[in-house]
């Protein structure tokens, strides 16, 4: 796997149990203070740390405890139904600038090439022109249809005429949106104008609202992932830059408090480097097993 290869926070979890001799308290009230350090939430380390230390009171060996806390971990995380592409699926690509949207929207596009289906790509952040030249230049390099409208133009006509092209072919529309404007209200405004677009134009289909989630930005993206999940009901998030200095503790938190899973996980800037999220892999690389 390739998660979190080379992480300051890994290493110190890696020696913060590597020059522990005996199980104690203080071992599980420091790692619960390294926890919070990794971008857990103080009340979410505290918690876990004291069942961890319900758990281990008969155990000696502190490598029991890292054994047992992965698996803990593993639990919190909700395990992700990996999406079957077909014909009429939607996808609502969500996040804020700078979380890789558009190279993310690329790369679900090769996804959907790869398993025979035909995406159409629909470039509905038009509040930025370098988004929409930027989804043009992916489309030309997969061979694949990008519906666009002029820089300035309205996001949720462009879902509703790329709903339509995709009609035609049984293809897999997906949606790059804006992650910033005047102001949030206002963004959340037109995200929910594009949500009621695609409700009413096709109701039946298989409707997929994803966020994209900096790996880095820590407990930003639980902030993030609120205000985006109370917008529009997100109902899954994908996890980018997942191979730089993130560390990862976020990730159980939008498990554990907002009851959202990750379906996949972004390492560069390829577009191969998508992979589904695995919920056990993740847990023990987090604590360095």
């Amino acid at each position: 796997m390739f998660y979190y290869k080379d992480v300051t926070f890994t290493e110190k979890l890696k020696n913060f149990f590597g020059i522990k001799k005996t199980v104690s308290a203080e071992l599980f009230e420091e790692l619960a203070d390294l926890l919070v350090e990794g971008d857990f939430g103080a009340a979410e380390a505290y918690k876990i740390t004291e069942e961890l230390e319900t758990l281990c009171r008969k155990e000696t060996d502190p490598e029991a405890v890292k054994r047992r806390l992965a698996d803990m971990l593993e639990d919190t995380l909700i395990v992700p139904q990996t999406p079957e592409f077909h014909a009429g699926t939607i996808i609502l690509l969500l996040g804020v600038n700078g979380v890789g949207k558009t190279t993310t929207a690329a790369k679900l596009a090769r996804m959907c090439l790869d398993q025979g289906k035909t995406p159409v790509l629909a470039a509905a952040d038009t509040f930025r022109a370098a988004a929409i030249d930027q989804l043009k230049i992916h489309g030309e390099r997969l061979g694949v249809r990008v519906v666009a409208h002029q820089h300035g133009g309205n996001p949720a006509a462009v879902v509703y005429d790329a709903i339509e092209a995709a009609a035609g072919i049984g293809g897999v529309v997906i949606a790059d949106t804006a992650g910033r404007m005047h102001t949030k209200s206002l963004l959340i405004d037109e995200l929910k104008k594009i949500d009621r677009v695609v409700e009413s134009k096709a109701p039946n289909a298989q409707y997929l609202k994803w966020l994209a989630l900096d790996a880095t930005t820590g407990r930003n993206a639980v902030s993030q992932a609120e205000i985006f999940k109370s917008a529009v009901a997100v109902n899954a998030a994908i996890l980018t830059k997942a191979d730089s200095s993130a560390k990862g503790g976020a990730v159980f938190s939008l498990s554990t408090t907002l009851k959202l899973p990750i379906v996949f996980v972004c390492n560069g800037e390829n577009y191969g480097d998508i992979a589904p999220f695995n919920p056990k892999a993740y847990a023990r690389t987090f604590v360095s097993l």
